[in-house]
């Protein structure tokens, strides 16, 4: 059996995160055998994380990455059962894990084939495993709850914003038609201003012609019925303005501007486009708030 010493114990527990105690108790159990050891509480590791699986887990923290100068955003949630949790460092750590992986990893659509990747940093493991690992030595549920990559295929960028306390993060895409369009301090103040709006004012979509069919005639028979007994030209009226506020509600374009409400978000991007000399269009936007999920 090797020597149990400090340094040992410090070299697994450097390379794992795993408690000081956790870490001494594998070395005696394996004999001092320092993969041993780690392979030990890797398995533990995994073992427990099965074991608060069914554990809620609606807190956590919305991150974003932005790289390739604004071409490539990365928007994820990283949940767990505390905000503690949520606050502490060795959570953090492992929230810019997953984006580093995400980053270097090739591209794929859902949690189950990001899962299944080899870990970016240890691919012997998945990033399942990884994770797994962590709830083991975090003593809570976690995982990534959602993901979404963008890449620009054409002439445009990607923007983001965290809002303070990490639980509220946005990212959106414009295009563009001139390449110099990008460098202009309008598009990074408008950019700015775009994603702070989304965090505060939570639009569905960016149009009207995006909102599902379904959903307008259901608003359609809620008003309806508000307005029976009218006149059919003023009822008509009455419904055409409801409606209209209902999409200044959801529709981003729409939407009073935060900051302005003289102003909606259509008026600020007609005025981007005078002041770059360039059509800029608004391609898509995510916006996500933790917890959200699992009050759907």
């Amino acid at each position: 059996m090797a020597e149990i010493t400090v340094e040992l114990i410090k070299t697994l527990r450097d390379k794992l995160g795993a408690g000081m105690m956790d870490c001494k108790a594998a070395l005696v159990e394996t004999g001092g055998d320092l993969e041993a050891a780690e392979a030990l509480l890797r398995k533990k590791g995994v073992a427990a994380a099965d074991k608060k699986a069914g554990r809620a887990a609606n807190e956590g923290v919305v991150a974003v990455r932005i790289l390739e100068e604004g071409r490539t955003g990365i928007l994820v949630e990283v949940s767990c059962e505390t905000d503690f949790v949520a606050r502490n460092e060795k959570f953090r750590e492992i929230v810019e894990a997953i984006l580093d992986h995400i980053a270097t990893g090739p591209a794929v659509e859902t949690i189950e084939e990001l899962h299944q990747q080899p870990f970016s940093s240890d691919p012997s493991r998945t990033l399942e495993t990884f994770i797994k690992e962590k709830v083991g030595q975090l003593g809570e549920n976690m995982g990534l709850a959602r993901f979404v990559i963008y890449d620009v295929e054409s002439a445009g960028i990607i923007g983001s914003y965290i809002h303070p306390g990490d639980r509220i993060g946005v990212m959106v895409e414009l295009a563009y038609t001139k390449p110099d369009t990008a460098a202009s301090p309008n598009v990074a103040v408008f950019l700015k201003d775009l994603s702070m709006h989304i965090a505060a004012s939570q639009p569905l979509c960016i149009r009207r012609d995006q909102v599902p069919a379904d959903k307008v005639e259901a608003e359609k028979d809620i008003y309806r019925d508000q307005i029976k007994g009218k006149p059919e030209n003023i009822a008509e009226k009455i419904l055409e303005g409801k409606l209209g506020k209902f999409y200044s509600t959801y529709c981003l374009l729409e939407q009073p501007f935060v900051k302005d409400d003289s102003m909606t978000i259509q008026n600020l991007l007609d005025n981007l486009s005078k002041a770059t000399g360039d059509e800029i269009r608004i391609v898509r936007f995510h916006r996500y708030g933790v917890g959200e999920l699992a009050s759907a």
